[in-house]
């Protein structure tokens, strides 16, 4: 089988690392009735503990102004808004808990016979799955392309977005670019035997079902097919790379359960010929047609940046764009500017085309670092196809991590992913999700709704995934919700996606997810507004939860900037807001270990989010920066790479002052006897301590300031253009030359074009000797 060449050297395992590398069940365990009533209580302790603090404490410091000391009253309001948004955050994520773990109690998995029953006819013009990818490694894109291409799904296209800058100079960029192009036609290659052999053992059974019964040689024919299936499945996996635990997530679980999958199939097979049982025709159909699906597939890659009329803005949502804009179009050539090529659409259906991209009922969108587990198109798409779902635009199952991670930080950042899994799937409860953009099936029809329509340099760009922030996918989620669509995460666990490996690639992800909450913010109350009017009015658990997931990591840093550096008067602390804030904290401790972690490491998780205070507070302000200046945001796509990932100055040591700062807290609190606020500044000391030793480490913390401190002394000398090159320069383009034409006068590339005076005045006296020359010639 072809093969991409793996990546140099796995990543050291650091010690603390995650050992087991088994993944969580795809089924929730079913909760029992006294966890979820203890769900409950636990909402009913923080809303109990914060209302007894503000009559007890808060509100009676705010109203023991005496006509002079205006100053207590002010900082008692400050103290009520900050443990009043740090509560608000707690409540919600306790209520989407409870709902979480309501939907884990009364889900019922689908039956594999069902499934088959439901896709028996004809579905439509079928799925396409779009990998939008930029400058990742090839043995990470291929891992998630074989992923969408063993599903088993009717009429499956698979088309990598490919985002790179299609001509680079550089060799290794350009040999990079080369193996990813490679790897479509890899995978259709070594498809092409098992397809055709399943599509003719189809075609065979239904010739002789159609002259006579079918027996018990049927069933064994069709058992030595899966059993075919199975070897060559197996094959594939003893062929793969085992370097890592994402290597290992996907021989073992993408490749070998589905063959162990179909090694069930044949095993049921057998047993069914042995006993003398005789299977229906239609499910002998349907158990052929299975393996077809699985390994008929159409894979391909698609470069926008080739063409000239469509969009080359620098982020995720163009790439989709871009593509889903020409599905349902025959395309023909047009020379362009440059080396880029412009498409211009095939009006006539006889017409001979250059490009044709087929149309689909469903998208299937697909981060380039994310899995997915055998029958995720199958099971989504059935729950959309269910009588009641036909207003569901998105479904997805939001991603979990691998597991066996090499690196502390990418454990810790694993453990907060798995448990926004499960707080995602209780947004459902209260039709609040989010599109999370890693993985999701999407309605064409939905996306058709959304669409804007824009006119950028002369050409028609189509907008489905708003753009105006780097958080595209939660836009998004707005805008169906306008136009009358819901989303819905389906609870099972049934897609995998990398976490951030070190500390400097954490910070790119982190910044980005903070940045673009708040300027969605104002739509969604713009159409709360709206629906008010309508017979779906938002209720109040939906709009407080999306609220929460736009805003609260702004009110939570700036609520946490104020407890870590602001000396509140003692009189204000109480043990009521510990006991608001405990239920929190035991509820995630007690997520941590469903989820396969340990109870202390909600202290992990507390001194991680510590650190990463900075980064999201700097996301917070880009998001004020873009809203008053109007101007995008560049995306900044998380870096996938081997090596290890150098933070900026800043992150590096913001981290690290924060400890300071927290020693400093301690030790005046201690001097001034203000116990309570001795103790927080203690616990922030050994947390952030232990976040930074163990997340960014001290060796990597100096080489990064050093790093920080010396860039400023390289500097980058720039390539001067002046224009383009004239005819017989070097560098001259014909193609641009044929697309632009003669420069217009004051056209700055004019000079450029145009020979110089002096080259005038040396070139005339020897073409008049040329043309004297040759008219003597031919006299």
């Amino acid at each position: 089988m072809a093969k991409t060449p793996a990546l140099p050297s796995a990543r050291k395992r650091q010690w603390g690392s995650e050992r087991s590398r088994e993944p969580l069940p795809t089924l929730h365990p079913r909760p029992s009735a006294p966890k979820i009533v203890w769900a409950r209580v636990a909402i009913a302790i923080t809303v109990a503990g914060w209302a007894a603090y503000m009559l007890t404490t808060a509100l009676r410091q705010i109203f023991a102004y005496d006509g002079e000391h205006i100053w207590p009253t002010i900082e008692a309001c400050i103290y009520a808004l900050v443990i009043t948004a740090l509560s608000f955050s707690a409540l919600m994520f306790l209520v989407q808990r409870e709902a979480a773990l309501r939907r884990f109690r009364d889900h019922e998995r689908v039956p594999r016979a069902e499934l088959d029953r439901h896709f028996d006819d004809e579905h439509g013009e079928g799925m396409t799955v779009l990998i939008p990818s930029y400058a990742e490694e090839p043995a990470v894109i291929r891992k998630t392309m074989w992923s969408a291409a063993l599903q088993e799904y009717p009429s499956l296209r698979v088309v990598l977005l490919l985002d790179d800058p299609p001509f680079p100079t550089d060799p290794h960029t350009l040999a990079r670019l080369e193996a990813t192009r490679q790897i479509a036609l890899g995978i259709a290659e070594d498809l092409a035997e098992p397809a055709y052999r399943f599509t003719e053992a189809l075609f065979d059974f239904e010739q002789r079902a159609a002259t006579g019964g079918v027996g018990e040689a049927e069933i064994r024919s069709l058992r030595d097919e899966y059993r075919y299936a199975v070897a060559w499945l197996n094959d594939m996996a003893d062929s793969e790379p085992h370097e890592d635990h994402v290597d290992t997530f996907f021989i073992d679980q993408v490749v070998r359960g589905l063959a162990d999958d179909l090694d069930l199939t044949a095993s049921a097979l057998e047993s069914a010929a042995e006993s003398g049982t005789e299977l229906s025709h239609q499910r002998l159909h349907e158990l052929h047609r299975r393996l077809v699906w699985i390994f008929s597939v159409d894979v391909g890659t698609f470069e926008r940046k080739r063409y000239a009329s469509l969009s080359s803005e620098a982020n995720k949502a163009m790439n989709l764009n871009a593509y889903i804009g020409l599905m349902g179009g025959r395309y023909r050539f047009v020379e362009g500017p440059g080396r880029k090529t412009v498409l211009r659409l095939v009006a006539g259906a006889g017409q001979e085309a250059d490009l044709v991209i087929p149309n689909s009922d469903y998208l299937l969108t697909l981060d380039a670092d994310s899995l997915l587990l055998r029958d995720y198109c199958l099971r989504l798409v059935y729950f959309l196809e269910q009588p009641g779902n036909e207003r569901v635009a998105v479904t997805q199952t939001p991603y979990s991590s691998f597991r066996g991670a090499p690196t502390r930080i990418e454990r810790l950042a694993g453990a907060t992913t798995d448990i926004q899994h499960i707080l995602h799937q209780g947004m459902s409860g209260y039709d609040a999700t989010f599109w999370v953009g890693a993985n999701a099936v999407i309605r064409m029809e939905a996306m058709d709704d959304i669409m804007q329509i824009d006119d950028v340099d002369g050409f028609e760009v189509r907008r489905y995934v708003q753009d105006r922030t780097v958080i595209e996918d939660t836009e998004s989620s707005v805008d169906l919700a306008d136009h009358n669509w819901t989303l819905v995460n389906y609870p099972e666990r049934l897609s995998y996606s990398a976490t951030p490996p070190d500390f400097g690639s954490l910070v790119v992800q982190r910044r980005r997810w903070a940045n673009g909450g708040l300027l969605i913010l104002p739509k969604f109350l713009r159409q709360v507004r709206a629906r008010r009017r309508t017979s779906r009015p938002v209720r109040l658990g939906e709009w407080m939860i999306r609220v929460n997931y736009m805003a609260s990591l702004a009110w939570a840093s700036f609520a946490l900037l104020f407890l870590l550096t602001f000396p509140f008067d003692s009189d204000l602390l109480s043990p009521l807001v510990l006991v608001a804030a405990a239920p929190y904290f035991l509820c995630q401790a007690s997520d941590l270990k469903y989820s396969g972690y340990r109870y202390l490491d909600i202290l992990r998780i507390y001194g991680f989010n510590l650190i990463l205070l900075p980064v999201n507070l700097a996301g917070v302000l880009k998001s004020v920066e873009q809203g008053l200046t109007g101007r995008k945001i560049p995306f900044a796509r998380t870096p996938k790479v081997r090596e290890r990932t150098a933070t900026t100055l800043l992150y590096v040591i913001a981290p690290w002052a924060i400890v300071a700062f927290s020693i400093f807290t301690a030790w005046w609190s201690f001097n001034a006897q203000n116990w309570g606020t001795f103790f927080f500044g203690a616990l922030n000391t050994v947390c952030a301590l232990w976040a930074c030793v163990e997340n960014i480490g001290i060796r990597n913390s100096i080489v990064d300031v050093w790093m920080g401190l010396t860039n400023w002394m390289w500097v980058t000398v720039p390539t001067e253009t002046v224009g383009r090159a004239a005819p017989g320069e070097p560098g001259f383009d014909w193609q641009d030359a044929l697309f632009h034409g003669y420069p217009a006068a004051g056209d700055p590339v004019r000079r450029a074009v145009r020979p110089t005076p002096s080259a005038a005045v040396e070139t005339a006296p020897s073409r008049a000797l040329e043309a004297r020359s040759a008219t003597g010639r031919r006299a």
